[in-house]
């Protein structure tokens, strides 16, 4: 599948604009969707599907004048992936969030630790399903599956300060986005802006 003949699964739109909107003044340098013919020799959610889909962003973790909202934004996301099936899996900061471990946070153990940008990979039920993805961060509504009762049931979160099991800060990739495949994702080695 070339790239040129690629789009972009509509729930991966979706989040990339709702981002957009609330974050205007946000840094975009490490922001892309779909591989270049380098990346493209690997497995990877960022390559073009059979039918010519792409179901994986990259959000540059840099939001300028909010810096730690990114944290909250991967920690949303997490959230609603166990309600939101659109979903598949959120990458941040050297911790992956999947339906494998319920959503919860666990080392990432692939080349780059993403702490330039947020990696979010999405199903096949988000090819044509552009719904707003409904976070406090993002729209100001609560998150479908979180209630008092099961929040602790979700695992910790993000933010720093906050319980986190991930640290804040450190927005320096360590690897020059070198990444290599694993069981749930393979991201760059270079990404083609949108």
């Amino acid at each position: 599948m070339m790239a040129n003949s690629a789009r972009l699964c509509k729930a991966g739109q979706t989040p990339r604009n709702q981002v957009d909107d609330a974050f205007g003044d946000r840094d975009r340098t490490s922001d892309g969707w779909i591989g270049d013919t380098r990346h493209a020799a690997r497995k990877s959610d960022h390559n073009p599907s059979p039918e010519g889909i792409v179901r994986a962003i990259d959000i540059d973790a840099d939001l300028r004048s909010h810096t730690s909202k990114i944290f909250d934004l991967a920690d949303q996301l997490r959230i609603l992936a166990r309600s939101d099936k659109r979903i598949a899996y959120v990458i941040f900061n050297g911790k992956i969030a999947s339906w494998r471990g319920n959503y919860k946070w666990r080392t990432y153990k692939g080349i780059n630790p993403h702490k330039k940008h947020m990696h979010v990979s999405f199903t096949a039920q988000g090819d044509n399903d552009g719904s707003m993805f409904r976070i406090p961060l993002l729209t100001g509504e609560p998150i479908n599956a979180t209630t008092k009762s099961n929040r602790g049931k979700l695992g910790k979160i993000l933010s720093g300060g906050r319980n986190s099991n991930l640290p804040s800060g450190g927005l320096g990739c360590t690897c020059n986005c070198q990444c290599c495949t694993s069981r749930e994702s393979s991201s760059h080695p270079s990404i083609l802006k949108p």
